[in-house]
């Protein structure tokens, strides 16, 4: 039997969904049951919070391609070798950047829009990406801690998380 398909190594890898899941639960939850106010928090240098949430997704979009080129070149899918080592942190920190940007955007959303089908299905579809995509990224995030995990984990969850990314 494959090392990596385990009974362990499953119940370690559900253990990570489950966070993820609870996580997406509950932005959607919080979604919801929020009253949408219809208008923006803070703008920053920009003349309004649409700019300010289409420049910080657009860099988030630059970071997770990044991140995905970065994450195969350490498994040595870009080139003969696994590259220099500075490789490893360029991922980490893309990564890392790019949620830190996505949070703003993600908490304006459901600040001013909320979760909800009534206005039509695209804010619907937006929600639910945007929670998915949080779901999937704390799953991710556990995942790589976590020791054991089957070798195809980081490969769909890296996949699911840019997937949802681009849905949102």
């Amino acid at each position: 039997m494959d090392a990596s398909l385990t009974a362990r190594a499953l119940a370690r890898f559900g253990a990570a969904v489950v966070v993820g899941a609870l996580v997406a639960l509950s932005l959607g939850i919080y979604g919801r049951v929020h009253e949408a106010t219809g208008r923006s928090l803070v703008t920053l240098l920009f003349s309004n919070t649409l700019r300010l949430k289409v420049w910080l997704a657009t860099l988030v979009v630059v970071l997770a391609v990044a991140e995905f080129m970065t994450g195969l070149r350490m498994k040595g899918r870009l080139g003969k070798k696994r590259g220099p080592r500075w490789v490893p942190r360029a991922h980490r920190l893309t990564g890392a950047l790019a949620f830190l940007f996505a949070i703003p955007v993600a908490y304006h959303c459901l600040w001013a829009l909320r979760f909800h089908w009534s206005e039509g299905s695209r804010i619907f579809v937006h929600g639910l990406a945007g929670c998915l995509f949080f779901g999937a990224l704390a799953t991710k995030v556990v995942s790589v801690r976590g020791p054991g995990m089957p070798s195809w984990t980081l490969p769909v969850l890296g996949g699911t998380l840019f997937t949802t990314l681009v849905a949102v």
